[in-house]
């Protein structure tokens, strides 16, 4: 940025403005559909889009590819949802903290978080087009699925490419979060706000969930139903993997353990 940082209430301006770009010219969506999305006026997303709200503000951060990118995935997260709904606020907020954020980054000095190796030039380079070769990949994904959602004539199965939609946009997210703290000079953070404990009693509270169970309705299912029931499956073992390898890799080790060490190994 060349000038003084915006104030709040205009960084959420230019999320919505961003938004309505990629809504209207990345997805083509009429100005009209975009404004019900956002929860705007037609007549703000017209001017959004002329440029005649924010004016050179807008165009500076509009050339900001990661900006874009933010924009972009708040844009699939509304277009996801179809209408304006309570989540429409949150999301528009988020991308305005985002973009504040990113701007904050590239106009501070970079820290590194961790032990590991500095990326040399020519690696970060290869990296970051691999970040965002992954983010059009998922993007594609999120497109397509959404597309043989609409043409699907019953809900059950618009429900699998919602959800394989879903899943990919979630993907296209975890990874821009990623590129974001690499631009940060951040490789390896580690769990914050949230302790072991914590954890630990997420697990202890789902094993209890799943040994209550003495009827497996999947069993009784066929066709698309038994599809649909798999993934749920699949989904709760996926789940229990995350937490237990947030356990032994996203928390610092506990007094007496060696980093990476198995627990119940003492440090020597």
């Amino acid at each position: 940025m060349t000038r003084g940082p915006p104030a709040p209430a205009v960084w959420v301006q230019l999320a919505q403005s961003l938004v309505a770009r990629e809504l209207v010219q990345a997805f083509g969506l009429p100005e009209r559909t975009a404004a019900e999305l956002l929860g705007l006026a037609p007549s703000a997303v017209s001017q959004y889009l002329s440029g005649r709200r924010l004016g050179g503000l807008l165009v500076e951060v509009a050339r900001d590819e990661h900006a874009r990118a933010i924009a972009r995935n708040a844009a699939q997260q509304l277009s996801v949802r179809g209408e304006a709904s309570g989540e429409t606020l949150s999301i528009v907020l988020d991308t305005a903290r985002e973009l504040a954020q990113s701007a904050g980054m590239r106009a501070g000095t970079p820290r590194r978080g961790g032990s590991g190796t500095p990326l040399g030039a020519k690696e970060a380079r290869v990296l970051a087009q691999a970040l965002r070769d992954r983010i059009a990949i998922e993007q594609a994904a999120v497109a397509e699925c959404m597309r043989l959602a609409q043409k699907s004539r019953d809900e059950l199965t618009r429900a699998i490419f919602r959800q394989i939609a879903a899943d990919s946009l979630r993907h296209a997210e975890i990874v821009a979060s990623i590129q974001t703290y690499l631009d940060r000079g951040v490789d390896r953070p580690l769990a914050s706000g949230i302790s072991r404990a914590d954890v630990e009693g997420l697990i202890t509270r789902e094993r209890e969930a799943e040994a209550k169970g003495d009827v497996d309705p999947g069993a009784r299912f066929g066709g698309v139903m038994s599809v649909l029931w798999e993934s749920m499956v699949h989904d709760e073992r996926k789940h229990e993997e995350l937490l237990d390898r947030l356990l032994a890799s996203g928390f610092p080790p506990p007094r007496g353990r060696r980093p990476n060490a198995p627990p119940g190994a003492e440090a020597g």
